[in-house]
């Protein structure tokens, strides 16, 4: 299932954020509105606009607020994605030349920064203090999760309960702060809000280790990036952190990480460990474990068609192979 068919419901409003988000990036600044628009053309599954535009969909804000708030999320997640691209050194992602490829880091990072800017000054624009700082500590989060990272990285002996930690403030709290956001904006009750809360949160942490699992399952056409590429870098996710307790040939995969620079037959061994190890299942399954607290978590307030849009959304996340 393709997620322009489990976001129908929110459809009409997407499609004003795909429009306004070209809107909110233009400035008199050639190269900033070029790398800003390359940024916005290049897609993506709008997965936290579109769940908050969902969570949203009960309450009473009128549409242009909504609208606003909507690409201000997607604006931040653009923001984090160019930085990240610095950061890993990224040549593609979707499939396409990254922005710091084709411009430059100082270029990138500097366009992420406009990125960061302009959503904040579109939500406060609104007046909506609540929102305004739910953001700003799910992008303090996002930074510490990166931070995490690279201290982390290469590092054979870490533990599971750490890489859930990393992968919460990375992904999990930007997704659980959106439907907190919608819900908010539904003018939910307390305990409806933070149910919202704990089905983004359960949610994201899904959609995180799905994609880890994605980097050793997918091709590089798939995931528009290269294939391996977790491994390579030295970024301990969920199926390697598996693989390296493996008696048989757990201790072969640390040696190989620890190397630190790996060629392309070093990379395809530790796939073929990770694999062999049956890292990838057990991935999987704490997958659908998160899942299905994210399906529990939703509160019985919700509108029928609401509640079936998110159980969709977590049954795409499940299956998802991009």
């Amino acid at each position: 299932m393709r997620n322009s068919s489990i976001f129908a419901m929110v459809a009409g409003d997407l499609a004003l954020v795909e429009a306004e988000l070209l809107n909110a990036i233009q400035t008199p600044v050639e190269m900033l509105s070029d790398i800003s628009a390359h940024l916005t053309k290049a897609g993506g599954k709008r997965l936290r606009p579109a769940l908050y535009l969902l969570c949203a969909k009960q309450g009473p804000t009128t549409g242009s607020d909504k609208i606003s708030v909507a690409v201000a999320i997607e604006l931040i997640h653009m923001a984090t994605l160019v930085h990240d691209d610095v950061i890993d050194n990224a040549a593609t992602r979707r499939g396409i030349a990254t922005a710091n490829t084709q411009w430059g880091n100082h270029a990138s990072v500097l366009s992420g920064d406009f990125l960061f800017a302009k959503a904040f000054s579109m939500v406060a624009a609104k007046g909506n203090s609540d929102v305004l700082k739910i953001l700003a500590d799910v992008v303090c989060s996002m930074c510490e999760g990166e931070i995490i990272q690279i201290k982390e990285s290469f590092n054979a002996d870490l533990l599971e309960a750490d890489y859930y930690g990393r992968i919460a403030k990375k992904t999990a709290d930007f997704i659980a702060g959106s439907a907190r956001i919608g819900a908010i904006t539904s003018k939910m009750s307390p305990t409806d809000i933070q149910a919202l809360h704990q089905y983004g949160y359960a949610l994201g942490m899904a959609f995180q280790i799905t994609d880890d699992i994605l980097d050793f399952t997918s091709s590089a056409q798939q995931l528009g990036k290269p294939a391996g590429n977790d491994l390579r870098q030295g970024i301990i996710t969920l199926p390697i952190i598996h693989a390296l307790r493996d008696r048989t040939s757990g201790q072969q995969l640390k040696e190989l990480i620890l190397q630190r620079k790996m060629n392309e037959a070093d990379i395809k061994q530790g796939l073929a460990i990770i694999h062999n190890a049956g890292s990838i299942e057990y991935a999987y399954n704490q997958v659908a474990q998160y899942l299905q607290r994210a399906r529990e978590a939703l509160p019985q307030s919700l509108d029928s068609s609401v509640r079936t849009a998110l159980l969709e959304v977590a049954d795409f996340v499940g299956i998802r192979k991009y």
